[in-house]
């Protein structure tokens, strides 16, 4: 529930419902952070491995500022700087930046960090692993990447009922960190219906962010007529949201900014919420804001769910040197 009541909107006047929390999770604050930090210590370029973390108007900021974003290591000048987006990489790209010698800051968030450490914990115990994710999302090519020969990927129940393991005494699952909880929570019945004795993570890996972001969507729902999330359509988690407001019954849209809002949304619409996903910075929430406002929604109450206030160190390539630069990435 909300941390204090929700006004419901009886006055017939336009309202906008802000949801918090929303945008920027801790791991993108830090990848972020890493990127600045690093133009600002070394100078450009520094390169990054894919984009570093999936929302275009943040990788088209720091472009501007000196990042090279490409797509494999192979594009990097040997014995450069380069940096490991937040999606996290396999062993065999580490092995790649080794061979290049490359000089790497490792973004990778510590919550995508730790379902790779329980991944080759559960390899070495001779499990077959069953990765719940999306296949070919950046972040799920690494976490299968440390276990090549003992994972596989479902994606749906269905995928499931499908699945043949060698050994169905010696199971475990993973889960992608961006996924929608109400379909993970189906998809790991299936799996434990199937194979009684399967382990999984001591705690779930689906990421506090993207709980808490989903969690806030269905608290507010009940008063929407329309919910609108900021972010990018590679971002997984933001297509999750949508999702969850859909499965809600409130019409759900997902926009990179207010140029893709189509004015025939809001026809009849008195109630909108407002959400991003864990990538998308503020100041898009805030022009969406401004544009509904000028739309006539002139009432505005912000939902806070939970109070989030997660911080991750900084990798430790920039620790030390970071002490130096206070205030970057603010």
């Amino acid at each position: 529930m909300s941390l204090k009541p929700i006004a419901a909107n009886n006055s017939g006047e336009k309202k906008i419902y802000l949801l918090k929390p929303r945008g920027f999770c801790a791991g993108v604050v830090r990848a972020i952070d890493v990127v600045k930090i690093a133009l600002n210590l070394y100078g450009p370029p520094v390169y990054v491995r894919k984009e570093i973390v999936h929302n275009k108007h943040v990788v088209d900021e720091l472009r501007g500022m000196g990042a090279i974003f490409v797509e494999e290591l192979e594009e990097v000048p040997s014995g450069a700087r380069a940096i490991f987006s937040a999606h996290g990489v396999s062993p065999e790209v580490r092995e790649q930046a080794k061979e290049r010698n490359l000089a790497i800051i490792d973004a990778t968030c510590p919550l995508v960090t730790k379902v790779h450490l329980e991944a080759v914990k559960f390899a070495r115990e001779g499990h077959t692993i069953v990765l719940i994710g999306h296949k070919n999302h950046d972040e799920v090519i690494g976490t299968l990447g440390e276990a090549p020969n003992r994972m596989v990927l479902v994606e749906s129940v269905e995928d499931v009922d499908a699945l043949k393991i060698e050994d169905p005494e010696r199971v475990s699952y993973l889960t992608q960190t961006t996924l929608s909880l109400d379909e993970t929570v189906d998809i790991v019945a299936r799996l434990q219906q199937r194979f009684p004795k399967i382990r999984g993570p001591k705690s779930q890996d689906i990421c506090y962010a993207t709980e808490n972001r989903q969690m806030a969507v269905k608290g507010v729902s009940q008063y929407c007529d329309l919910l609108l999330v900021v972010g990018s359509a590679n971002s997984s988690n933001s297509k999750r949201l949508v999702e969850v407001g859909q499965n809600c019954d409130v019409p759900s849209y997902l926009v990179n900014d207010w140029s893709e809002v189509d004015a025939r949304w809001l026809d009849g619409v008195t109630n909108v919420g407002v959400t991003a996903g864990a990538s998308a910075p503020e100041y898009l929430v805030e022009s969406i804001v401004a544009s509904l406002k000028a739309q006539g929604y002139g009432q505005l109450e912000e939902v806070e769910m939970v109070d989030e206030d997660v911080r991750f160190s900084l990798p430790p390539e920039l620790n030390a040197a970071s002490a130096q630069l206070v205030g970057i990435g603010k």
